[in-house]
């Protein structure tokens, strides 16, 4: 089945379908990673866009239940160069084209995903459409340009935070997928648990973040993202971790007002998103990078140790340092690519952020030692 892709530069590609007939529209950006795209597909900060995997072959070892990063797939289409139909993989349980058709999403194929990378690097990650259905270039290029909203000033939380705080759990009967345990009153859901408890604010939160505090025997509550501050400083957790989560951090300003109450009042951790709003809570910027960093190997390095992290990474937005004016905030971490902000931290607020993933491996262990560093801070 044929399928179109069309960029509002103007840029127009064919290709076609291999999960039937839709369409796809977002912002177009490119992912790096030659594994792992089962967790690209489910990761929160993916939403509303369409994702383009420079690795050539997409599909080979399957899916399963048990690597995804949350509820459901995020990214609005997927684009690869080639789709093996046949997985081999001990640990498949279905094919990649079963899987986003029965999550109602588009995948493409036969597009040369290498011109589509080199174009986004060029002009920068832009908003476009893929279509089945509409295969005349002209009308789709100018369909992108109405209705396919900018990123820039877009808060895309709302979609996927969750409805109701729960505490996380995962089981044989879990399957990695959570369980939300709704309560009448945040107060009665604490009083459920003992131990050392921390709260998450779920921003789009990957299931790994979850797992990554509890293995250290963490209990770990997350909240919806509108959560008030107020109301979680009242249950009087050991720490509190912001998470990532998808579009412009400058818009998320109940997340941005979320950080600025807690902070000083117990240790807090934020990760990607998290990183961005604390940064904006501590009075600095924000902007929107070029195209972004979205792969799992990029080079980062640790200012305290001098260490160099290869890190996982999904974001289209960076901090700015120097807008920051408090001078107790120290940089921690630098891109080795780009040299933009990668980790700050308030060691007299006991809060500290990372604009990567450190619950990801492809160092493979690199980066671990954050949830580490966040555990001395709470205990």
């Amino acid at each position: 089945m044929q399928a179109l892709l069309a960029l509002e530069d103007g840029l127009v590609l064919w290709g076609r379908s291999f999960t039937g007939p839709g369409e796809a529209k977002g912002e177009v950006v490119f992912n790096t990673s030659m594994t792992g795209y089962q967790e690209v597909l489910t990761d929160p900060s993916y939403k509303g866009q369409i994702v383009t995997m420079t690795y050539p072959l997409m599909g080979n070892y399957g899916v399963n239940p048990e690597d995804v990063e949350s509820r459901d797939i995020q990214v609005e289409g997927f684009i690869v160069k080639e789709y093996h139909a046949h997985p081999s993989n001990w640990r498949a349980q279905g094919n990649l084209a079963h899987y986003l058709r029965a999550a109602g999403k588009l995948g493409v194929e036969g597009f040369d995903t290498r011109a589509i990378t080199k174009r986004l690097r060029q002009v920068g990650a832009m908003r476009g459409l893929i279509s089945t259905e509409d295969l005349d270039p002209a009308r789709l290029v100018r369909r992108v340009r109405e209705e396919v909203p900018e990123m820039t000033g877009l808060d895309l939380v709302p979609l996927v935070t969750c409805a109701q705080p729960y505490w996380w759990e995962e089981g044989s009967k879990a399957r990695g997928q959570g369980q939300q345990t709704p309560a009448p009153d945040l107060a009665s859901l604490w009083r459920q648990r003992t131990g050392r408890k921390v709260v998450v604010y779920d921003f789009g939160v990957k299931f790994n973040i979850l797992r990554s505090l509890a293995a250290r025997g963490l209990q770990v509550l997350v909240v919806p993202a509108t959560t008030p501050a107020a109301a979680v400083l009242a249950l009087n957790p050991d720490g509190i971790v912001f998470s990532n989560g998808p579009g412009d951090p400058a818009a998320v300003t109940y997340g941005i007002e979320a950080v600025r109450q807690c902070l000083g009042q117990v240790p807090t951790f934020g990760i990607c998103l998290g990183h961005q709003l604390m940064g904006l809570a501590l009075g600095g910027r924000t902007f929107k990078l070029k195209f972004g960093h979205r792969g799992a190997n990029q080079p980062v390095k640790n200012r305290l140790t001098g260490r160099v992290e290869i890190t996982s990474q999904n974001h289209g937005f960076a901090v700015d340092l120097t807008s920051i004016p408090d001078p107790e905030v120290e940089l921690t971490h630098v891109n080795l690519n780009d040299g933009t902000l990668e980790g700050l931290r308030h060691p007299k607020l006991a809060a500290f952020s990372v604009q990567y993933h450190p619950e990801a491996s492809p160092g493979p262990h690199d980066a671990h030692y954050l949830f580490d560093e966040f555990m001395k801070l709470v205990i």
